[in-house]
């Protein structure tokens, strides 16, 4: 894994939209210095990233940023209380025709 991609999945899920301006800062920079596309193993360490909201739209560059990689990440439904994010991924994929809606 790129130490750019470790970095980021070190830092944890992205903050909330209630974080101070330098948090959401920083996690974006760090975010910014990821390039594209990303391996299988770098979009699989990303899921974990995801926080409780969409951290000021740099939820939505991260899901794409995990879309660059080999799709589908997500093969199976993920379960009904994982993460908002776990689902857009399984229904874009499944919109895409990657995986068989479950």
């Amino acid at each position: 894994m790129r130490p750019e991609v470790q970095a980021f999945v070190d830092a944890g899920p992205l903050p909330d939209e209630d974080a101070t301006e330098e948090d959401i800062q920083r996690r974006t920079d760090e975010f910014l210095a990821i390039a594209r596309p990303v391996t299988g193993e770098e979009a699989r360490a990303l899921l974990a990233c995801f926080g409780p909201d969409d951290c000021y739209g740099v939820a939505w560059s991260l899901l794409h940023l995990i879309e660059t990689g080999p799709n589908p990440v997500l093969t199976v439904r993920p379960v009904p209380d994982a993460n908002e994010w776990h689902h857009r991924l399984f229904d874009r994929a499944v919109n895409a025709g990657l995986v068989p809606p479950s």
